[in-house]
């Protein structure tokens, strides 16, 4: 019986102290992230980042030291929507688990599309045909829209089609956005847990009703706008972690967001 124990011993401080040779994080990271600065592109209602230096330089003890306050709006740059911002009683900022924010993403990409129509509204054709060369969109994905407006950030004229600012600006709003029966069969016929895209919003520039916000909020399905470096994505075959600021009550808020594209070899595993 010694003799047994020792040997299990044995066999789990081995295992304790061998390291592992399967590393999770094993391939490409690609930074989805637009860096905040005062070219940051918000939406032309609202406060536009601001950062101000509190102290930068040597400190009278020797040391170098900087701090700085900054401000802006919840929804501009790479920021989340939260389900309340357009669905009352629906999940805030803070409310959005963290199982919420990382999974299997998908990429469909309508650039030449767009290109050709600024106003371009992503149809469920474009599903359809995505759908048709890679399989169904997989339960819990994240899914990411590109329309290749991403290559137009910080020009604000050609990224939102006006570089004005103000109520009075919101008419002349051109940009691309998911059609809002897309939206509504998407909640129907897929289970997701998020979708981004890479302008403003996830409703066209002019849109007045925003009944894709609305389809997917009321489902509590979160958007991440203003997604940078889509075309560095393959379709499918990677992850997405998106982690917002936890700002409690929020409606949106600032958003880190990155994928991992699974390295060649371990994708056939």
């Amino acid at each position: 019986m010694r003799n047994l124990v020792g040997l299990l011993f044995s066999a789990l401080l081995f295992v304790s102290c061998t390291p592992s040779t399967a590393d999770p994080f094993n391939g490409d990271w690609i930074d989805l992230t637009h860096e905040f600065s005062e070219d940051t592109v918000y939406w032309v209602t609202a406060e536009p980042f601001k950062r101000t230096t509190v102290a930068e330089g040597k400190t009278d003890k020797g040391f170098y030291y900087s701090a700085y306050n900054f401000s802006g709006a919840e929804h501009g740059g790479t920021h989340l929507d939260a389900p309340i911002h357009f669905a009352e009683g629906k999940k805030t900022s803070d409310q959005i688990e963290l199982s919420e924010l990382i999974a299997p993403g998908v990429k469909i990409d309508v650039t030449a599309k767009a290109a050709a129509d600024r106003d371009y509204l992503i149809s469920l054709d474009d599903i359809n045909a995505w759908e048709t060369t890679n399989g169904p969109i997989p339960d819990g994905a994240i899914i990411l829209f590109q329309t290749g407006f991403a290559s137009r950030w910080p020009d604000k004229k050609s990224y939102l089609g006006t570089d004005r600012k103000g109520p009075d600006a919101v008419k002349d709003l051109h940009f691309p956005g998911l059609h809002p029966a897309a939206a509504k069969w998407l909640v129907e016929n897929r289970k997701f847990k998020a979708i981004g895209i890479d302008t403003a919003s996830i409703d066209n520039g002019q849109s007045s009703t925003f009944e894709s916000h609305v389809a997917l909020m009321t489902n509590n399905i979160p958007a991440f706008e203003n997604v940078a470096n889509l075309d560095k994505l393959p379709a499918k075959g990677f992850h997405v972690f998106a982690f917002p600021m936890k700002i409690r009550g929020g409606s949106g808020g600032p958003l880190r967001i990155a994928a991992l594209i699974a390295d060649p070899l371990d994708r056939n595993r």
